[in-house]
């Protein structure tokens, strides 16, 4: 009898590893490398570990298989492909600048090669790889991320004695912070901000004591401040992300979506709905202080 239920769905993540040319200025190589198990050529990528989100994934396995590390910027793709024992897996891809390293062959990987575009492309075996290459063009990076980031779980304003602004986060709160860090830190962020509420704070605080960075409080970006001076916190995110190459921002879901509809219209950029779930992260890539594009990241695993 034939099998009706769908395939299992293997989640995993990589990166178009690039850097700027030595030898040519303004122009950019790509890491391609050879896998022998499989005889290929490919972009670095790899399975999700326990706990893991897609970004910090990709940042591990790029590592892992390169020896590079990487900062994620834009967001480029997923790609579904069919593999062994009525298995799917999803690769999701993003723009990875190598920031420093140095390969060594190893299990996985035996050779890496720096190329231009056209040689990558001809050199990568598989039409998935070379249609994420195509798509780092069509999506290239911007000089700013802003990553703005929903508070993780703090139950219920019913259930908390006290202050709503003092509600802090539970136990699977605390869970979805932590692993939130290695997260943050994929993207390289080096400023930290968030809203004047106990919950949005304690979400990125184990982030900030990773980076050696205090949390900068922004009480335009509470739900309260917002309702009342939305223009405030349209002021401030734009500041923010003027000053820092990549600066997170923690807020309440009462002025994310409003937040990101109004710089999305603002700078001709098309947004889906725009959910807001407990720890969920909005990647927001700027170029030259424009708005180019929003991606949303789910919210860990726990």
């Amino acid at each position: 009898m034939t099998s009706t239920s769908p395939p299992t769905l293997v989640l995993a993540a990589g990166g178009v590893l690039w850097r700027a040319a030595a030898n040519l200025p303004g122009t950019v190589e790509y890491a391609v490398i050879h896998r022998p198990k499989y005889d290929d050529w490919s972009l670095p990528k790899g399975k999700l570990d326990p706990g893991e989100t897609l970004p910090t994934a990709a940042v591990r396995e790029i590592l892992e298989e390169t020896g590079f590390h990487a900062v994620l910027g834009r967001y480029l793709q997923s790609v579904t492909y069919p593999v062994a024992d009525r298995r799917e897996k999803r690769v999701d891809y993003w723009a990875a600048e190598a920031v420093d390293g140095e390969f060594t062959p190893n299990n996985e990987v035996d050779e890496l090669r720096w190329l231009p575009f056209d040689k990558a492309t001809e050199l990568l075996s598989h039409d998935v790889d070379r249609a994420v290459l195509a798509r780092f063009l069509a999506r290239p990076p911007g000089d700013r991320t802003l990553l703005l980031v929903r508070h993780a779980s703090a139950g219920t304003r019913g259930k908390f004695d006290g202050p709503d602004a003092e509600r802090p986060l539970d136990a699977s709160g605390w869970e979805q912070a932590e692993l939130l860090t290695a997260q943050t830190l994929a993207f390289g962020v080096d400023t930290i901000y968030s809203a004047d509420r106990t919950r949005c704070v304690q979400t990125v605080i184990p982030a900030a004591t990773a980076l050696g960075v205090r949390v900068r409080l922004e009480p335009s970006f509470s739900e309260e401040a917002f309702a009342l001076v939305p223009k405030d916190a349209r002021k401030r995110i734009r500041i923010i992300a003027a000053k820092s190459r990549t600066a997170a921002i923690c807020s309440q879901s009462g002025v994310i979506p409003d937040l990101l509809g109004w710089w999305a219209k603002r700078d001709g950029v098309a947004l889906a709905a725009v959910s807001t779930r407990k720890a969920s992260t909005w990647v927001l890539t700027l170029r030259g202080g424009t708005l180019i594009a929003a991606d949303q990241v789910a919210p860990p695993t726990i």
